[in-house]
């Protein structure tokens, strides 16, 4: 499952956080929420992000 989280802390500050992505799909799927809050103060990378998307894998299968 795929879960997009916005954390709202009481000083106004906002983080985005992803969970079910591999690669760098929830840049993608968050880059609409990062636009609307502003701009990007830090980021913060997990284990996921580094990971290759299987989706991606079957079309590089595809291709060769």
């Amino acid at each position: 499952m795929k879960i997009i989280q916005v954390i709202v802390a009481p000083d106004g500050s906002t983080k985005i956080e992803t969970e079910g992505f591999a690669g760098s799909s929830c840049r993608q799927a968050s880059e609409f929420l990062e636009h609307a809050l502003g701009s990007r103060q830090s980021e913060r990378l997990k284990v996921e992000f580094h990971q290759t998307n299987p989706s991606n894998i079957n079309e590089q299968a595809r291709q060769q």
